[in-house]
């Protein structure tokens, strides 16, 4: 066996209501003034108010940051981090999505270190950050437990800071925050966790048996209950199971990382304003297809996983329905069917692989090399929503 390194946090919370035993975690840390890091609708949903109520009654102050927008550029973070800094605040509390979460992490260390955004990208952080509790709004992202936040910069560009120091010191699941999810928005986010296991699972770099197991239990949580979520948002149990998913999913791939889905939906995603979860189901099972001759025996193990009762046959077979049945998901849960159902064109597709090969911190994890040509011929794929097994 290779050796290897896991890292993950210490503390993790679980349960229905859970969200209102912050105010204890604080007293934990003697906190006196605490930032919540949330956003408008996040906040508007009611979905901050018994955390909020509970640091009031435990006698913590409170400031609140409900700025946060989708894929947080680098300004709105940084005025985030400033007013937690001249507001003395010595912990922050997120309850939101990954980008609330994204954010929270950053401004944890920023405002507690004379480090510029810009400087601390592709580095290891070296100072210490401010005590930090993360709560998850949406099953997808798994930030609450990875060392990585996601930053938009002025350019559209995604840029990552990865560091240990980014890793909360309590992540907090309650499954009653995702129960108003809106269908679209359950769809997107859960196809987003599934892309975490998969790539996980597959990740030529970092690939080890603690993130095979957690990807493998990922995948079948979120396989079996997101077609429910997307039904019927009210069920707490197919919410909690999706929400442990998202967070195991989250664990694996903060050690084996993700790959070319996320290298290509991120192109997609800053060039067309599209959610990050449409962005990977858009470019989800053609990025499988093309990576099926490296990684056929991977995919085959994972077709009884999202198939349960499946008959294994052979791994060609096997590797095949693995990627039917994605598709299937992806289908029922009303992901568009092309890139060109969203407004993409053929014209854009030259741009689009420009930007997919800057990501070659992602692609590099990828089971098959990609080159500018094969990217573009992927996106040319997705743009008609035509299958390469429809090309044999």
């Amino acid at each position: 066996m290779k050796p290897f390194t896991f890292q993950t946090p210490s503390n993790i919370r679980f349960g229905a209501g859970v969200s209102s035993e912050i105010a204890d975690l604080l007293k934990d840390y003697k906190v006196a003034h605490a930032l919540l890091v949330t956003d408008e609708g996040v906040r508007a949903a009611g979905l901050t108010r018994n955390a909020e109520a509970a640091i009031a009654e435990a006698d913590i102050a409170l400031t609140v940051f409900d700025g946060v927008d989708a894929d947080p550029r680098s300004d709105l973070i940084e005025a985030a981090a400033e007013l937690c800094r001249e507001g003395g605040c010595d912990a922050v509390v997120a309850i939101g999505g990954g980008s609330v979460m994204d954010t929270a992490k950053l401004v944890a260390y920023l405002a507690k270190n004379l480090d510029k955004l810009d400087d601390i990208y592709g580095v290891d952080l070296a100072g210490e950050r401010l005590p930090l509790l993360l709560v998850p709004t949406t099953a997808g992202t798994g930030s609450e437990v990875t060392p990585i936040a996601i930053v938009t910069t002025p350019t559209s560009e995604k840029k990552g800071v990865i560091s240990l120091r980014l890793i909360s010191d309590w992540a907090i699941l309650d499954p009653e925050l995702t129960l108003g999810l809106p269908p679209r928005q359950t769809a997107e986010t859960g196809i987003d966790a599934m892309v975490h296991a998969i790539e996980a699972y597959t990740s030529k770099s970092g690939k080890n048996p603690i993130s095979d197991q957690l990807a493998l239990k990922a995948l079948s949580l979120l396989s079996a209950n997101l077609r429910k979520v997307y039904r019927d948002g009210s069920d707490l149990k197919a919410r909690s199971e999706m929400l442990l998913g998202s967070m195991l999913a989250g664990m694996a791939f903060a050690n084996s990382p993700v790959a070319a889905v996320h290298a290509l939906a991120y192109a997609v995603g800053a060039r067309f304003g599209l959610t990050h979860g449409r962005s990977n189901a858009l470019v989800l099972t053609h990025v499988l297809e093309f990576n099926r001759p490296a990684a056929e025996m991977l995919y085959a193990e994972l077709s009884e996983v999202i198939q349960p009762g499946y008959r294994r046959q052979s791994d060609a077979a096997d590797a095949a329905a693995f990627i039917a049945e994605v598709g299937a998901i992806c289908r029922d849960c009303g992901v568009p069917s092309s890139l060109s159902a969203v407004g993409i064109g053929e014209d854009d597709l030259s741009k689009l692989a420009e930007d997919a090969m800057k990501y070659e911190r992602l692609l590099k994890n990828n089971p098959r090399k990609l080159d500018y040509d094969q990217v573009l011929v992927i996106f040319a794929r997705a743009l008609a929503g035509r299958s390469p097994a429809a090309d044999e």
